[in-house]
């Protein structure tokens, strides 16, 4: 068991598994140009859990992340679904896998295609929901109850495209498409990283109140050890492509065994005590 960010207890042990690995690897390149980006990773995520996936720039986090939203295929081990082996060999199977897949990615402003509208940005996510075309009472009203999740108004968006707004806002456009498509697994890659503290804070409050209302699980790709111990569950600690240590959020944080999860821990600034420049 572990607190998460709004203090409640959760534990995995009742949870069934949503999302497994075994021995995921990904080689780009060959020769004396081949990098391991990952490197036989393990992992087991539950229903409704918040996972933290912790590492440096180049750790292979982000690889990780698109070999487990279907983007990358692995050059070796295996991915199960469900308890069953992910088959996303055809682009009809990796729709259907994307319906209750999906993703919130770092740059919001690459994001989204400049030349659709947010109407078309939110209709299309009604669309994957099998809400009817004809129906534009029900898409308004569904696309507005969205808009107004993420503290957005679609009358003022409706009509305009997405470079149209603020980074902050773009973020919460993102969501607000989150909490149409309502996936059962959500993979955010850094969403809170182009924006100011206090919309980060409303971001990730979003992300927690979406996971409490439709049992999502949020696997959270972060640099910040500090972040991933306040939100999360269970935290993942990358270095070099490798799993270095795992295990629920206070067993790692509080007391870490691997020597890098030790140096990203002393690496958090801390106001009452003099910065260790040392390891930078």
């Amino acid at each position: 068991m572990t607190k998460t960010g709004n203090n409640e207890i959760y534990s995995t042990e009742e949870k069934a598994l949503c999302l497994s690995g075994k021995g995921v690897t990904k080689v780009f390149g060959s020769g004396d140009k081949k990098c391991i980006a990952v490197n036989n990773v393990n992992f087991k995520f539950h229903e409704g859990e918040f996972v933290s996936i912790v590492g440096e720039s180049g750790s292979g986090k982000t690889t990780l992340s698109k070999i487990l939203l279907g983007l990358l295929n692995p050059t070796d081990g295996e991915i199960f679904f469900k308890g069953e082996p992910r088959d996303i060999s055809s682009i009809k199977k990796r729709k259907e896998y994307w319906k209750g897949t999906q993703a919130i990615f770092q740059d919001p402003f690459s994001s989204f295609n400049i030349f659709n509208k947010i109407d078309t940005v939110l209709l299309d996510c009604l669309k994957m929901r099998g809400v009817k075309r004809s129906d534009k009472q029900e898409q308004v009203r569904l696309m507005t109850e969205a808009c107004n999740f993420v503290n957005l108004k679609f009358a003022e968006l409706t009509n305009k495209y997405p470079f149209e707004l603020s980074g902050g806002q773009m973020q919460r456009l993102m969501i607000a498409r989150i909490f149409l498509l309502k996936p059962k697994i959500l993979i955010a890659d850094e969403p809170t990283s182009m924006i100011d503290a206090c919309s980060r804070a409303t971001i990730l409050d979003m992300l927690l109140k979406l996971r409490e209302e439709i049992g999502m699980t949020i696997i959270f790709i972060t640099h910040d050890i500090g972040l991933a111990y306040y939100i999360s569950d269970s935290v993942y600690i990358m270095e070099h492509g490798k799993i270095v240590e795992s295990g629920l959020a206070d067993e790692v944080i509080l007391n870490p065994k691997a020597a890098y999860t030790k140096r990203l821990i002393n690496d958090v600034p801390k106001i009452h005590e003099a910065w260790d420049l040392d390891t930078v």
